[in-house]
């Protein structure tokens, strides 16, 4: 226990202004500022009770490396929980500390930011009542991987990083100093998703606030990209009379080669190849396409590249950014989050390997030609793999002519190496058949000499090497495009973080980056592609991400009470209390109160512009678990209310008019009675000092006027993306109908129509984010937009419309009231999640697990277009967060075995050839033979690259089944979309199609 100060050091420490010092030490890490190495050390404690770090009491005294002053004052907080470390003693709460005093400390070479960076540890369990208690940092810690963990947690971001590792803002520094108001403007490239939404109003007023002029242009599909690099981009090309600028692509062109698509290597006209424009990709999808990430110009991927790939951009090495690098060039940018630099060594290895082979012609002649000699040597007079004399004056030909030789300095070898000596040394002659096999005479004497070193290989066979090299390399490259689709961090993030590193964050930036993170959990993204997710078992949503989600999600709730610290004066009012005990806010505190909090949400829909009961009907997660398409279903939900003490006619009054009582106990009663119905995760669990408020959500207020959660606001922009804001309307009799059913064009074969209004819908989106009274107006949007998809589940559940075919299990939406609704593919995706779910939850039910090797069963959602005659069609994952661990480990664990089992048999096999080798050197018969048998020992190092890689284990591959089947038939299909997972096909190729793609494996 740590000892107290008396009443006369808080007496003293109230005269003299000091903070008071508790007596004992603790050991904690120290991150020195002038990259030395991280290193332990022991510092005292003191109290604080005016900082962000005020709710530890007592934290360690930094104020002989930071100062007393600003150095100390201006002080930042950040958390990493460690639960499961196979070293026992790693296990706990890290907490870093950094400073942001810019003028009075240098900038640390760790962290980016000032002075040294500080890390203590504290046990799991909950703070005594006299403040955090600390442990001292264990020295295992400074060789865990923890260590770089918490680094990156003390730095409140991920690094930002460009071209693989970016570690200033020099490129975004350099763009505020060289545009001005009369600078072309900066041209925006966003998808239509509420992610990259929410990023384009962070980035519009980052440049807003430097005066540099932009332009947003939404972008809809491949096609569309392809439109505005047309249009838009080459125009701003140096060849083409422009003058450079930035493109900068928000979710869209991550997949793809995106020089390509937007025409820049069709420039010509020479100077720079990319026409002074840079182009700035940042995106969440995965996979990267390589060539935008280490190439970086337009003519690497298409020109012949002769030796150092590193050294073709000035300050890029590798891919990397390095510090002599000068923003401004042109070329392709890429924004990471970390998992290029930490996650893509191997293909970064090989696609640079590729990109430096020379381009070898005849692959196939070449590689075959072994077994081409073994046929071709019927006539010879020698065995099947040794060649005649002919054939060797015929190989050394060859060989003069490519390695560029005189003729008289290769007599009788055949096997000079294409890199000699300079020198041109005569080699031994090669002994023939005939000499190797005649016995010496009596009168000869043994060879004083040892014998002759071995001949170097000949170039046919350094050529064969060179081949199986690059078709190696093509194999990492071609298992990595091959493992499925994932999502990284999200970019609404990213862009906030660097706001953050700009010093420009506030509530307004922080609540845009708050809805595009909450918005991904609505259409599925996770770390497995498109698919349902689960939540947390401690309660709460796993959401994007799982863990890592999590931990994103909890910088954001540390952002919320920097910039939202808490008012004395309300400390005792109605909503801090209800704060500190969960009730769900759904008022202000003043009428100018534009503050964010944190909400204990359950996993309701738009409960505080619902009715409690619609609000949990329409909720996915108590569908799929309560079967609430069935009458018995909700007659399970009755009997729910009923335990928790709440009326049907309480509960189906809107929320906000319901008995304050029924709501100030709401939260308590879902945590007692939701596990009778296995609805664990219903709503997150009690705040603690361990682990805090892990799975509350973020509320905002705005006066009076209206209280929204971020999952609302998602719901609400997602719903203007998809149906329009102005779309529908409410009658008489409350009934919510399409008014513009009627105006629609019949026909729009090319979907250009149908594209225009989906540009449209985005500005109505764009404008809602901030207009809170356009965001109320399209409530009955949303409303209506979760009825539509209740009332077709329920149809395809309840007539057993879901097909099980061999791959996946498929549905298809071509009659009902709602079928125009589902046209677009991101509310088709939202059907196809909330089915998903249901089938989900009725395996777990029925099987004890998530489908075939707990990887879940993925889903085939199919939505007429009648007035273009197309089908989309959106292919969903089974797995998402719910992969089982149990059996994901045993898989795990027979793989290894397997390669354990192959290393050790190749293994052998080398030291059994290397004994051969040896035992022939020693005669000196060393010939075609040997090259044979070494050429077999690549091809069989080659087959131990075919092991599975775990990445994309449970991921969504519909993507890469969707081009297979149109690579093999003849079906007339559309590839548009910027999710790999969406296609359009005719309908009368549907069944064929499908039928193609029920024999492809979509799920890794």
């Amino acid at each position: 226990m740590t000892k107290q100060p008396s009443s006369l050091d808080r007496i003293y420490s109230w005269l003299s202004g000091e903070p008071v010092v508790r007596e004992t030490s603790h050991q904690v890490l120290r991150i020195p500022a002038d990259g030395s190495a991280p290193h332990l050390i022991r510092l005292k404690t003191i109290e604080t009770s005016d900082n962000v770090d005020c709710f530890m009491v007592h934290i360690p005294d930094f104020r002989p490396y930071w100062g007393k002053e600003e150095g100390f004052g201006y002080r930042d907080i950040a958390s990493l929980e460690v639960r499961h470390d196979p070293q026992p003693e790693l296990n706990g709460i890290y907490f870093g500390w950094k400073s942001f005093a810019m003028d009075l400390m240098p900038v640390s070479k760790h962290t980016g930011f000032c002075g040294d960076a500080f890390i203590a540890k504290t046990p799991l369990w909950e703070n005594d009542e006299n403040g955090a208690i600390y442990e001292d940092v264990p020295v295992a810690f400074l060789g865990s991987p923890l260590l770089g963990m918490a680094l990156k947690q003390t730095t409140k971001y991920p690094v930002q990083k460009l071209l693989i590792v970016m570690t200033n803002k020099s490129t975004t520094t350099h763009l505020v100093r060289t545009h001005h108001t009369q600078s072309p403007p900066v041209l925006i490239l966003v998808s239509l998703e509420p992610d990259a939404l929410c990023a384009c109003r962070i980035l519009a007023a980052l440049l807003r606030g430097d005066y540099i002029p932009h332009k947003i242009q939404p972008v809809s599909g491949y096609n569309d990209l392809a439109v505005a690099g047309e249009q838009l981009v080459q125009p701003m090309t140096m060849q083409l009379g422009g003058s450079g600028g930035v493109v900068i692509c928000l979710g869209v062109g991550g997949m793809v080669d995106v020089s390509t698509v937007l025409g820049l290597d069709n420039i010509s006209g020479g100077g720079d190849p990319s026409g002074g424009v840079q182009v700035w990709l940042i995106d969440a999808r995965r996979p990267w396409n390589l060539g935008n990430v280490f190439a970086g110009r337009p003519e690497d991927a298409l020109q012949e590249i002769d030796g150092n790939a590193g050294s073709r951009v000035p300050g890029v090495v590798d891919g990397r950014i390095q510090s002599t690098f000068k923003p401004g060039q042109g070329g392709i940018v890429v924004y990471d989050d970390g998992d290029i630099e930490e996650d893509l060594s191997n293909e970064r290895e090989a696609y640079l390997a590729l990109l430096d082979m020379p381009d070898l012609e005849d692959d196939r002649e070449i590689l075959d030609d072994t077994d081409g000699e073994s046929d071709g040597a019927n006539g010879a007079s020698h065995s099947k793999k040794r060649k005649t004399s002919s054939d060797r004056e015929d190989d050394e030909d060859e060989s003069d002519e490519e390695n560029r030789r005189p003729r008289q300095r290769r007599k009788s070898n055949s096997s000079d190496s294409l890199k000699s000596s300079p020198s041109h040394r005569p080699r031994p002659p090669r002994r023939t058949p005939q000499s190797s096999d005649a016995s010496p005479s009596p009168s000869q004497s043994p060879p004083s000499s040892p014998p002759p070193a071995p001949l170097p290989p000949s170039p046919r066979k350094l050529r064969r090497r060179l081949l199986r090299l690059r078709r190696k390399y093509e194999a990492v490259l071609h298992r990595y495009y091959s493992l499925g689709a994932t999502y990284s961090e999200p970019i609404s993030s990213l862009l906030y973080s660097l706001a953050e590193d700009l010093g420009r964050e506030d509530n307004d930036l922080l609540w845009h980056a708050i809805v595009g993170v909450s918005s991904l959990e609505l259409y599925g993204r996770s770390m497995t592609g498109v698919g349902i997710s689960t939540p947390l078992d401690s309660g709460g949503s796993a959401g994007w991400g799982g863990e890592r989600g999590e931990r994103i999600r909890q910088v954001l709730r540390d952002e919320v009470r920097r910039l939202n610290p808490p008012d004395p004066a309300d400390a005792r009012g109605e909503n801090a209390r209800g704060e500190t005990s969960g009730v769900i806010p759904t008022t202000a505190r003043s009428p100018t109160d534009t503050s964010i909090r944190l909400s204990p949400e359950p996993k309701f829909l738009l409960i505080r512009h619902w009715s409690l009961y619609d609000s949990m009907l329409h909720s996915p997660y108590l569908a799929a678990r309560l079967h609430l398409w069935s009458d018995v279903g909700r007659k399970r939900l009755h009997k729910l209310l009923a335990k928790m003490g709440v009326s049907l006619s309480q509960c189906k009054q809107n929320y906000t008019h319901m008995d304050m009582e029924l709501k100030r106990g709401l939260r308590q009663s879902l945590l007692t009675y939701t596990p009778m119905y296995g609805l664990d995760g219903l709503v997150p669990p009690p705040a603690s000092a361990g682990r805090g408020k892990e799975g509350w959500g973020f509320v905002r207020s705005w006066g009076w006027k209206a209280c929204l959660s971020a999952i609302d606001v998602g719901v609400i922009v997602g719903a203007i993306l998809e149906v329009g804001k102005t779309g529908i309307k409410v009658d008489a009799t409350g009934r919510t109908y399409d008014q513009h059913a009627a105006k629609r064009e019949t026909s729009d074969e090319d979907g250009s129509l149908e594209t225009q209004a989906w540009v449209e819908r985005f500005w109505e989106a764009y404008d809602a984010l901030g207009d809170i009274e356009a965001l109320k107006q399209a409530l009955p949007t949303a409303q209506h937009l979760h009825r539509a998809i209740l009332r077709t589940g329920t149809s395809l559940i309840e007539k057993r419309q879901i097909r099980h075919l061999k791959a996946f299990r498929m549905a298809v939406v071509k009659e009902g009231p709602d079928v125009q609704l589902f046209t677009h593919p991101a509310a088709l995706t939202k059907l196809a999640l909330w089915v998903g779910e249901a089938i989900a939850e009725q395996e777990k039910e029925q099987r004890g697990q998530i489908g075939k090797h707990g990887k879940g069963t993925p889903l085939v959602m199919a939505g007429l277009n009648e007035m273009r005659g197309v089908y989309v069609i959106v292919g969903t994952g089974g797995g998402g967060g719910v992969v089982d661990i149990a059996i994901q480990e045993k898989r795990k664990q027979k793989i290894e075995a397997k390669a354990r089992k192959k290393e050790a048999q190749r293994r052998e096999k080398e030291e059994r050839k290397r004994l051969e080798r040896k035992g022939k050197e020693q005669s000196g018969d060393t010939d075609e033979e040997d090259e044979t048998e070494e050429d077999d020992d690549d091809d069989s190092d080659d087959s131990d690259d075919d092991t599975i890689d775990e990445r994309g284990y449970g991921r969504n591959r519909f993507g890469n089944a969707f081009q297979e089947v149109v690579d093999e038939t003849n079906a007339r299909v559309r590839i548009d979309s910027f999710e790999s997972c969406v296609v359009e096909i005719k309908k009368e190729d549907l069944s064929g199609f499908l039928e193609s793609l029920s024999m492809k494996a979509v799920i890794g």
